[in-house]
């Protein structure tokens, strides 16, 4: 028995405004580009096809995913918020993946056991989920994986610079899977920030 498709989407477009004037994505954390980090625990949990969205700073990004065995898709309006390159990237994965998990460019922490846990928990869940949504310490975090099929038309209506928590916010069918590890809290959005994973023995 094959297992059930399920994408993912690499966040990979934003400016990162807080972190300062240099491309956030590109910033050194242990001698790679704090988006590398995401892309390779993406392709090593080998759940699905990755699509990685471009926008901001694009040609030095794509550089720095070189060699990388990921599906580059540009987002031109990119500047409009993270809603454009969230509907970008979906529409980029093959139809067949009704599941599809959103990771972030700036979460270098994220190992490819959560992501792959996640899309095993879709996989098993029956009735499918909203989506899936891991939770450490109480606390909810990223990626999350979506239902393509029950979260269409809330997603083809998502606008500014927001993820699909909006759509997600009370429903009753979004299921909490128990992380392993604080990786799905930790974000990089400022220098400070990065300087603190970079401390860390």
């Amino acid at each position: 028995m094959t297992e059930e498709p399920v994408g993912l989407v690499l966040l990979a477009a934003g400016r990162g405004t807080r972190f300062g004037a240099a491309p956030k994505l590109l910033a050194d954390l242990d001698g790679k580009p704090l988006v590398r980090h995401a892309a390779e625990a993406a392709l090593a949990a080998a759940a699905g096809p990755v699509v990685a969205v471009l926008g901001h700073a694009q040609a030095r990004v794509r550089a720095a995913l070189a060699g990388l065995d990921l599906q580059l898709v540009e987002n031109p309006c990119y500047a409009d918020g993270m809603a454009t390159s969230l509907q970008a990237g979906l529409a980029a994965l093959p139809d067949a993946a009704a599941g599809a998990i959103i990771l972030l460019g700036d979460m270098p922490c994220v190992s490819p056991g959560l992501i792959r846990g996640l899309a095993d928990a879709f996989r098993a869940a029956a009735p499918k989920p909203a989506a899936i949504v891991p939770v450490w310490e109480g606390r909810r975090g990223n990626p999350v994986l979506l239902n393509r099929r029950i979260l269409a038309e809330d997603l083809a209506r998502l606008s500014g610079d927001r993820g699909a928590g909006p759509i997600l916010a009370g429903r009753p069918d979004v299921l909490d899977w128990p992380a392993d590890g604080s990786g799905a809290l930790v974000d990089v959005d400022t220098p400070e920030m990065l300087a603190a994973l970079g401390a860390k023995p």
